[in-house]
């Protein structure tokens, strides 16, 4: 990868966050959707805006995956139906479709082309380098050198995952606690790097010797894919056998093989990622504590206004807790559960990371 392609050494790494999703058998043809709703879009064409298009090349996960993919592409419905937009999507069935998708949007002669994901890095930067004139934006990724006709959109997903950290330590019966991701990379490892240092945190604000399993900040568990939901199951009951009784997954559908195991053996509560779970999830809902939320639909919205809208290409965003880019969902069925000072600890916890008080880091 050359220089221009790396991600950024420093503070952007730890803004990038990143739960890729499940696969699908072949690469869908592009297609138009209805206004977003808890429930995955459906390909089905809608009336189509004349003010522009939006248009959406995910990762390997489907536009139904839950999160990820399916969050981006809900932004891009609601901007195309309050912008007089129409909205498109192209789903990738490995790496070899993201120049290609790329290619057929840009043939195509979409407005904004929206790129999903850590993996699609490269091929969105080469694709932007030979048409200057095609505005892209991209999900979980940054540049070294900017690329003027590419809007990074980021988001500091150790900040709620440290909050995550905290609750669970807070939570737990059995003195466990557990993480693990899809792949070692870095935008999976940000969160579990949130949520083992939250861990650490309330161990030390407490006296306590809570347990994180699954990452100790270099090495961990990972199930080596973003599909398999076999390998969530399998993971879980492996953490469970250890005695966790809370679990972090950050693996896109291999975390709803988590979720599954939980609702069925009972005394399992798992954190969601990206999306809220407890909604998008129903099946499961039961089992979910809270979800480490990365707003991925608000940003795409704001992109298409930017980008679109109003013709200004490029720059950057990042995601925080301070302007509602990220954070933490309800808890939903286990509100009750939740001791109150434990609910004001995290909130005054979320303000001492807003005022920079407490890195979530370590």
């Amino acid at each position: 990868m050359n220089k221009s392609k790396k991600l950024l050494a420093l503070g952007l790494i730890a803004a990038l966050g990143f739960a890729a999703c499940g696969s699908d058998d072949e690469a869908s043809p592009a297609t138009e959707a209805p206004a977003p709703d808890t429930e995955a879009p459906e390909a089905t064409d809608p009336p189509a805006g004349d003010g522009g298009s939006i248009c959406e090349v995910t990762d390997v996960g489907g536009v139904d995956d839950k999160g990820f993919n399916q969050i981006a592409f809900e932004g891009a419905q609601r901007a195309a139906a309050d912008f007089g937009l129409s909205a498109e999507v192209l789903e990738s069935a490995s790496d070899a479709d993201y120049a290609t998708n790329i290619q057929s949007f840009i043939e195509k002669g979409c407005d904004l082309i929206v790129t999903v994901g850590f993996l699609l890095g490269d091929a969105t930067a080469e694709a932007a380098g030979n048409n200057p004139d095609q505005q892209f934006a991209i999900i979980d990724f940054g540049y070294e050198e900017p690329i003027p006709n590419v809007l990074t959109l980021n988001f500091d997903t150790a900040q709620p995952s440290f909050l995550a950290g905290y609750l669970a330590a807070g939570m737990t019966s059995t003195g466990t606690v557990a993480t693990y991701g899809g792949i070692n990379i870095p935008p999976v490892t940000v969160f579990m790097d949130g949520f083992v240092n939250g861990v650490a945190h309330y161990n030390e604000v407490k006296g306590t010797e809570v347990i994180a399993l699954g990452w100790d900040g270099s090495e961990g568990t990972f199930a080596g894919n973003f599909e398999n939901l076999d390998d969530g199951k399998n993971i879980a009951s492996s953490f469970a056998d250890e005695g966790a009784d809370i679990i972090f997954p950050v693996a896109g559908p291999v975390g709803l093989g988590s979720s599954a195991f939980a609702t069925e053996t009972g005394g399992i509560r798992i954190i969601g990622v990206d999306n809220d779970l407890y909604e998008s999830n129903p099946a499961d809902a039961a089992v979910y504590l809270t979800s480490v939320l990365k707003k991925i639909d608000e940003a795409v919205y704001a992109a298409a206004d930017q980008v679109v809208v109003n013709g200004e290409g490029g720059g950057s965003y990042v995601g925080t807790l301070e302007n509602d880019g990220v954070g933490l969902s309800s808890y939903h069925d286990q509100d009750g559960d939740v001791p109150q000072e434990l609910k004001d600890e995290i909130e005054a916890l979320k303000g001492e990371i807003i005022a920079g008080n407490i890195s979530v880091t370590g």
